[in-house]
């Protein structure tokens, strides 16, 4: 029998308490993986934890925070995979935009990703990986700041493709619109989500919005095939094919 590539590594998922970041804990766990769980919230870190299957350390910090997140990271041991699940999103165009929305936006997807790489990679061991989360759904005149960080968000990908290699594979999964399957859009009326979701689901070739197991799936996918590095990979229904 084959040994599954991930049992006896270690995986780190920045944001894995909830949501994307939890489902690809559950499942690398599953796989036989020791996890390390960031997030801000200690009551949530401790349930998730009680979830999962396996040795799991939480670490509480926000890792929008640079010093907090230094701190953090250098007292973890290596692990052999990181995944990012931070970047908040928003809506609205360029003119319309306040400018404390756009700051925040492209410290939260952008600088803050780049942090995590400058901190999180010299933990990384040899045939390890580090994946984003980046996303995808809409133009730019529709996410004005958000579109900007993915594009900026790609560009880091590509870079530390080549900076890290061969010792580290980097990439990210784009993610598209899941309404309540997932806390991004946790700032939504429940009313306006749900009117959200009907909307989307007309639009999207799939004509259904995709579930955490579906795009955690794709995280695993990218740690353990060992020959994707520098990629954006799209879970998103085709929702961009007709627009």
């Amino acid at each position: 029998m084959t040994r599954d590539p991930l049992n006896g590594q270690t995986v780190l998922v920045i944001g894995g308490s909830a949501g994307i970041g939890l489902e690809i804990a559950r499942q690398v766990s599953q796989r036989g993986a020791s996890l390390v769980i960031i997030g801000r919230d200690h009551a949530k870190l401790g349930a998730a934890a009680e979830r999962l299957n396996g040795p799991v350390k939480t670490v509480a910090l926000d890792a929008h925070d640079e010093s907090a997140l230094e701190q953090g990271l250098s007292r973890l041991d290596a692990v052999d995979h990181v995944v990012s699940m931070i970047g908040d999103s928003m809506a609205g165009g360029f003119m319309t935009t306040a400018p404390e929305t756009m700051r925040h936006v492209l410290h939260s997807k952008f600088w803050t990703n780049w942090m995590i790489a400058r901190h999180a990679a010299p933990l990384i061991r040899e045939g390890g990986s580090l994946t984003f989360t980046s996303g995808t759904g809409a133009r730019a005149h529709e996410i004005s700041a958000s579109y900007v960080a993915n594009l900026g968000l790609g560009a880091l990908v590509e870079g530390l493709a080549v900076e890290l290699a061969p010792r580290v594979r980097v990439n990210a999964v784009a993610l598209t619109f899941m309404g309540s399957g997932t806390s991004f859009w946790r700032d939504i009326a429940a009313e306006e989500l749900l009117n959200a979701e009907s909307a989307f689901v007309q639009t999207v070739p799939l004509r259904r919005l995709a579930t955490p197991k579906q795009v955690a799936s794709t995280y695993v996918h990218v740690m353990t095939s060992g020959f994707i590095t520098g990629q954006m990979l799209a879970v998103d229904g085709g929702v961009m094919l007709a627009k």
